[in-house]
């Protein structure tokens, strides 16, 4: 097991390991114990009560904080005609159809999200093996599988973020950076609080969170007090 950090330890020894937080405290104190040398990440991650083997218990989507992530997006478009005019005059950072489909099989990845319109889904379709580990793919459920290239490319520059429920039914998502304000990473969270109790399956039974835990990159994890959210 490698050994904490003299910063980790210290961090550790400030959070009550028995306590749940209320969400104002829980903010102020992991901002507080922060030690990363950059404008670190200050992520949720919820441990849900569901059986993501079952289709009617799967989580995924997207959706666009009030104060954003702290995060430019580099968006890529992959479209023609009229709908990459559109997504060009809108601010994606690259637009293109069969030339920058064969650019990204051939290893280009600098960027963040891909947008892409329904007719492009079957050139698109042949970069899964490249796309879909880094979770890259574009998706009908995450709003990048759309005509509606400008909404996209619009939220997605505008602090959307996307969620999904692993294997195990964590779902992890950043909220802002350490210096945003302590109000705003609240209200990120209790509006990303909402999206998550909006979407519980109708399948799932009995204790729908079993665990909500708040971080920063290489802070240990702040448990939350549910009720306060």
């Amino acid at each position: 097991m490698a050994k904490k950090s003299k910063n980790l330890q210290a961090a550790l020894a400030k959070v009550d390991r028995n306590k749940k937080y209320e969400a104002n405290e829980a903010v102020a104190l992991a901002k507080e114990i922060d030690f990363a040398k950059f404008d670190a990440t200050v992520e949720v991650s919820y441990n849900l009560n569901i059986d993501v083997k079952k289709a009617d218990q799967q989580i995924r989507g997207a959706m666009v904080l009030p104060h954003g992530t702290g995060k430019t997006s580099r968006v890529v478009v992959i479209a023609r005609g009229e709908k990459a005019k559109e997504a060009e005059a809108v601010g994606a950072d690259f637009v293109g159809e069969a030339d920058l489909i064969q650019k990204i099989s051939d290893g280009w990845l600098e960027f963040d999200v891909m947008v892409a319109t329904p007719d492009m889904m079957g050139q698109v379709g042949r970069l899964g093996r490249v796309l879909g580990p880094k979770g890259l793919m574009p998706n009908p459920k995450t709003g990048t599988v759309t005509m509606d290239v400008t909404k996209a490319v619009n939220d997605i520059k505008a602090g959307q973020v996307t969620y999904r429920a692993d294997k195990a039914g964590i779902v992890n998502v950043p909220i802002g950076k350490v210096s945003f304000e302590d109000n705003k990473l609240v209200e990120n969270l209790k509006a990303l609080h909402e999206q998550i109790l909006r979407v519980k399956p109708a399948a799932a039974k009995g204790t729908y969170i079993n665990n909500l835990t708040l971080s920063t990159t290489f802070g240990p994890g702040i448990k939350l007090d549910v009720t306060s959210l």
